[in-house]
């Protein structure tokens, strides 16, 4: 006599499909894109390459100008990254709740500095002052360039926070470090548009590039206040939504 075949139970649910590490790698770039754009937007970095673009070794030192900026952004995401980790990312690939709390303090003050910068800026455009370090650029020497590029995107007050946040993200999104390295290597690249783009400009036209760049030069003495004013308040308010909606339950 046959035994009796025991019922079949429902069948084993299929594993689930593994995560693209690709796609983990594009929502770390996508969150970061929107931070590299704001520091694309520097205008006192920009009228500073430009002006270096017209000493007689413009073509040394505005390469070098841009060499220290890739470095100095560079450089500031690896220090975030080396704090943050590989593992920054919290339970359910959620951020953890320091990158949150980050977030909401560099937002705050970039709030800050967006409400002094407009309060402190020009009614007059036209009466806008350059830095007086900025009269004496001819005179640099390169070492001296390549130091003003790390300074200008490393230790400025808008680009600092934001190369900082940026880490943080990429930190948070818990891929492996080679894919880290690739992620700060599009925002740094992002992140140089603004004050590669004169570099590019002089390069390919030469002598004619002078008229282009100096309107440039020209509207963002003007409008630098401004500018850097909104630009403060709406990417701090974006760090600030950023990090309450991490730290929020």
């Amino acid at each position: 006599m046959r035994s009796p075949v025991a019922p079949r139970g429902p069948p084993a649910p299929a594993a689930p499909y593994p995560v693209c590490s690709e796609a983990t790698m594009g929502h770390a770039v996508g969150d970061v894109l929107g931070l590299a754009a704001g520091v694309a937007v520097s205008p006192l970095p920009i009228v500073a390459v430009i002006l270096i673009l017209a000493t007689p070794r413009g073509r040394l030192n505005g390469a070098l100008f841009g060499l220290g900026w890739l470095v100095g952004l560079a450089a500031l995401g690896a220090i975030m990254l080396a704090v943050g980790g590989s593992g920054g990312a919290a339970s359910h690939k959620q951020p953890a709740t320091w990158v949150g709390a980050l977030k909401l303090a560099l937002g705050l003050l970039l709030a800050l500095l967006g409400a002094r910068q407009w309060r402190h800026r020009p009614t007059d455009p036209s009466q806008a002052q350059l830095p007086k370090w900025m009269a004496a650029i001819d005179h640099f020497t390169p070492p001296k360039i390549l130091g003003l590029g790390v300074a200008l995107s490393a230790a400025n007050a808008k680009n600092a926070p934001l190369t900082l946040a940026a880490g943080a993200s990429i930190s948070a999104a818990g891929i492996p470090v080679a894919q880290q390295a690739g992620a700060l290597a599009i925002f740094v690249l992002v992140a140089s548009v603004g004050v590669l783009a004169p570099l590019v400009v002089y390069l390919l036209m030469g002598e004619r590039a002078q008229r282009v760049l100096g309107s440039w030069r020209d509207w963002a003495a003007r409008h630098n206040a401004a500018v850097m004013a909104v630009l403060f308040f709406v990417l701090g308010l974006k760090l600030l939504g950023d990090g309450i909606g991490i730290l929020a339950p």
